[in-house]
């Protein structure tokens, strides 16, 4: 009876195993693996079982949940193509990830003669991009009690970069009160859009200002830039806008006294400038010299 049990028993555990060979099950060592760009980088695609000796592997990549085959007929294409290579059984290796390999890829293994015949597994793949030297903007000159807005902008880092403000090479906090150094200082940091705006500087807030950029693969920073804080001298305004009313008014008056005085009038007529008539009239004119004028030099002929 009880070597009866066991030839059961035996039956039904060779009958499980028998089974469980006859399906294709696929794993992963990491379904979101990164990278910096440039890096190599393997997208593990790991068969657990399987029965069919010359399974079907294939690779695809998905933008904009549009597949595209990069390894298929066993051979890289697309993309992938000299960057990559497959290790057996079905590991994706890329040997040089660049920005554009950021996406989803799918390994599809399939086996004709296990009864579970297909099975896929889904890798997000994230290619990290070191900042460029971000562009700054610093204002050189502010009125005391103005706003002030400098701003930091870098586009080629991925993961999308943060910011951070320095002055006179000490990191500014979000919150101003948080500090001592910045207790008295009035601004908004925004982080995610490398904007540091003052709502009214004063003295303390003048300096050397330079913005970092920064994400997972690494920062940039641009060069040191100049902000001084100005007072404005209201009285020395005031007195120059007199000044140059006064002038104006002199010169009004002065030209006005001018006029009466008669400097502006037409000067009299002399010989000098006396124009000859036209002899039009049939009279011949002689020019005396003692006296400066014309006089007839012949009568009208009738």
């Amino acid at each position: 009876m009880a070597k009866t049990r066991l030839a059961c028993l035996l039956t039904l555990l060779s009958t499980h195993c028998y089974f469980s060979v006859l399906a294709v099950v696929l794993k992963t060592s990491e379904e979101s693996p990164s990278t910096d760009e440039f890096n190599r980088v393997e997208l593990s695609c790991l068969i657990e079982s399987i029965s069919t000796i010359n399974p079907r592997i294939e690779w695809k990549k998905i933008t904009n949940n549009k597949p595209s085959y990069v390894y298929f007929d066993r051979r890289i294409s697309g993309d992938l193509e000299n960057r990559a290579v497959i290790r057996e059984p079905a590991t994706l290796v890329i040997t040089n990830a660049t920005r554009s390999d950021t996406a989803k890829y799918r390994c599809e293994v399939t086996a004709a003669d296990d009864n579970k015949s297909f099975d896929e597994i889904v890798i997000d793949l994230v290619v990290r991009v070191k900042p460029v030297v971000p562009k700054c903007s610093v204002p050189k000159s502010v009125p005391f009690g103005k706003l002030a807005e400098l701003s930091c902008v870098e586009e080629e880092g991925f993961p999308k970069s943060q910011y951070q403000w320095f002055k006179n090479s000490e990191e500014i906090p979000e919150d101003p009160k948080s500090s001592p150094k910045f207790l008295n200082s009035s601004y908004t940091l925004n982080t995610g859009t490398g904007t540091l705006r003052f709502t009214s500087v004063i003295k303390e807030d003048a300096g050397e200002y330079y913005c970092r950029a920064k994400n997972d693969a690494g920062h940039a920073q641009c060069a040191p830039q100049k902000m001084e804080v100005y007072d404005i001298d209201i009285v020395g305004i005031v007195l120059g806008v007199l000044v140059v009313v006064i002038v104006l008014l002199c010169i009004t008056v002065g030209i006005c006294c001018a006029y009466k005085q008669g400097y502006f009038s037409g000067q009299k007529q002399t010989g000098n400038n006396y124009k000859v008539p036209a002899k039009g009239d049939g009279v011949d004119y002689v020019r005396t010299e003692d006296e400066g004028d014309f006089r007839h030099k012949s009568s009208f002929v009738i």
